[in-house]
């Protein structure tokens, strides 16, 4: 799902979402942070600095075995902040409805999609990243590298990988992160922006 248009309906379904409200979090949190399902679900509450507006994921959390660093936009932060009020005194950021030590299920997220009315053809826990990626990278305002570094996807290179760590290109991603928020709030309001807000929007 690439279509502003549709990225915005996306956005105004998930605010109507009348469920768990650690899944609303999750739905919201999807988008502003480009984590994949997993990552985002065995969150624990220690990996995240409110005040530092930065997400801290230890290597063993991720997929590529790195540690990961996600700037938190000012939009992510206020979902964190809400959530914290629920599940704020347990370990776990998404604790599972079957016990506050266990995550969230693996299906929550794809699950609440289908109940918003999207097939599996048409958006899923792990299209968000791909929505991001695409918008990010045609938009032409972002280093390709830092909108891989935000995804922590693997570097193929052998050379530059081990030059590659959680740090890289961390103010670029920080603005682009706060960039991509504001131009999701657009979409989602209504509007029919094209291109991302300049960079200094992010001030």
């Amino acid at each position: 799902m690439t279509d502003p248009k549709a990225i915005g309906e996306l956005l105004r379904a998930i605010e109507a979402f009348s469920g768990q409200p650690a899944t609303l979090a999750a739905l919201r949190l999807m988008p502003l942070t480009l984590l994949r399902p997993g990552e985002l679900r065995r969150a624990s509450w220690s990996e995240v600095d409110l005040d530092g507006a930065i997400w801290r994921i230890p290597g063993e959390r991720m997929k590529m075995r790195a540690s990961h660093l996600v700037p938190l936009s000012r939009q992510a932060i206020v979902v964190l902040r809400d959530l914290h009020l629920i599940t704020g005194t347990r370990q776990l950021i998404f604790p599972g409805l079957r016990g506050a030590s266990l995550p969230m299920s693996e299906n929550t997220i794809n699950a609440a999609l289908r109940r918003l009315g999207y097939a599996k053809d048409e958006m899923t826990g792990h299209g968000f990243r791909a929505m991001a990626a695409t918008r990010l990278n045609e938009m032409g305002q972002w280093n390709s590298d830092a909108i891989e570094r935000q995804l922590a996807h693997a570097e193929s290179n052998k050379v530059r990988k081990a030059y590659t760590h959680a740090a890289q290109y961390l103010d670029e991603r920080r603005t682009m992160l706060q960039v991509w928020a504001d131009y999701l709030d657009v979409l989602r309001d209504g509007g029919h922006a094209m291109r991302l807000p300049r960079a200094s929007a992010a001030a």
